[in-house]
């Protein structure tokens, strides 16, 4: 699955171990992960996410990437896709950006290119995003990429000790 796309100002490509620095500093920012499953206390630690990353793309369960200018010299985050499910024609998507670029339009700008990868290469039909509850920017932007709101799953997982709730939101392909 290992793929390139670009958008009018960004090149989304495969993370590489050059990337576990950057990978380290936006999952081990509080501003980052207080929204975001994993965290990462040391650059070592790290490590396991960027085997997560391998292992996504060698078992075609998923593609992330990094988020860098065309040029590839500033990294502004990361987006993909994971639990990838072949049969049911469906995946999970994922992004986190480092603080010193939220609201700059990133995220609404690469996430179509995804999906649009997503839908036309991979042949997915539904595309999930799985938000905390309490994530209200990442919410409102899943709404205007045209994601539905579909439910919240109350206290379904528990993070630094304490229940959480996720909201789901989908995009489904439609024949155009």
């Amino acid at each position: 699955m290992s793929t390139s796309i670009t958008t009018q100002r960004f090149l989304l490509r495969p993370i590489v171990a050059d990337d576990m620095e950057n990978i380290y500093k936006g999952l081990s920012h509080p501003d980052v992960i207080k929204y975001y499953g994993v965290s990462y206390h040391s650059l070592a630690a790290t490590q396991e996410q960027m085997d997560w990353y391998a292992q996504l793309e060698n078992n075609k369960t998923g593609a992330w990437f990094a988020i860098v200018s065309p040029d590839n010299q500033i990294f502004y985050g990361a987006a993909g896709l994971n639990n990838l499910q072949a049969q049911h024609k469906k995946a999970e998507l994922g992004f986190w950006l480092l603080p010193e670029y939220w609201g700059k339009g990133i995220v609404p700008e690469v996430v179509p290119a995804i999906c649009k990868y997503a839908f036309e290469e991979l042949q997915l039909h539904r595309i999930e995003a799985l938000i905390e509850t309490l994530n209200t920017n990442s919410k409102t932007v899943m709404r205007k990429l045209g994601f539905v709101y579909e439910g919240c799953m109350q206290d379904c997982e528990i993070k630094n000790g304490e229940f959480i709730s996720l909201d789901i939101y989908a995009l489904i392909r439609r024949a155009v």
